[in-house]
C-alpha cells in the first residue's frame, strides 16, 4: 500500500480504537485528526507528518498512533516499535529521493528536552543543508538528542521491563 492509499479506512480504525489516548496531547489529536494535519503516512500503529518548525529541508515526525511517553518511559519491549518508526522515516525519505544514509538524521530529543511528551522520531534530511541552530538542536552525542540507533542500544542494555534512567 502506498503511503497515502487507504488513509480513510485506516484513519477510521485508528480513531475508533483509541487504546491509549491523552486528550491534552497535540500528537494524539493529530493522530485522531482532531487537529487537521496532512498525514504523509498512516497505518494502524504509526503516523507521519511534516514538522511545523522544520530543522532541515525535509523534516518529518513519525509518532505512534497510541500515546506512548518519551524515550525514558520505554522498555526493551518497545524496540520493535522504534525499529518500525525508523523504517517509516526511511521510507518517507526514499519517497522524496533522499537515499544517502550519511546525509540523514533519525533521532529523539532526550527528556527533559522534549517539546511534546508523546514519543516522536525526528527524520531530517539532508543534514548537509541544516543551519547552525538546527545542527545544534539535533546534534548527535549531546545531552538533548539521541539517534534512533543509540536509543535501541540503550533499550537492549536494559534488564527486562526496566525503563531507562
Amino acid at each position: 500500500m502506498a503511503a497515502t492509499e487507504g488513509l480513510d479506512s485506516v484513519s477510521a480504525s485508528v480513531v475508533s480504537r483509541r487504546e491509549i489516548y491523552d486528550c491534552k496531547c497535540i500528537f494524539c489529536k493529530i493522530v485522531t485528526q482532531e487537529i487537521n494535519t496532512e498525514l504523509l503516512y498512516r497505518d494502524e500503529e504509526l503516523v507521519c507528518f511534516k514538522d511545523i518548525k522544520p530543522g532541515a529541508p525535509y523534516h518529518f515526525l513519525v509518532v505512534p498512533a497510541d500515546h506512548v511517553g518519551n524515550c525514558k518511559t520505554l522498555t526493551r519491549e518497545h524496540i520493535p516499535l522504534v525499529e518500525k518508526m525508523m523504517e517509516v522515516g526511511k521510507k518517507m525519505l526514499h519517497q522524496n529521493n533522499l537515499t544517502d544514509p550519511n546525509d540523514i538524521r533519525l533521532g529523539f530529543h532526550w527528556p527533559p528536552f522534549c517539546s511534546v511528551a508523546h514519543l516522536h522520531l525526528h527524520v531530517l534530511a539532508p543534514v548537509s543543508q541544516m543551519g547552525f541552530m538546527s545542527r545544534l538542536f539535533y546534534r548527535i552525542n549531546s545531552y538533548w538528542f539521541v539517534t534512533a540507533d543509540q536509543l535501541i542500544e540503550k533499550l537492549n542494555a536494559l534488564p527486562d521491563d526496566n525503563q531507562i534512567k
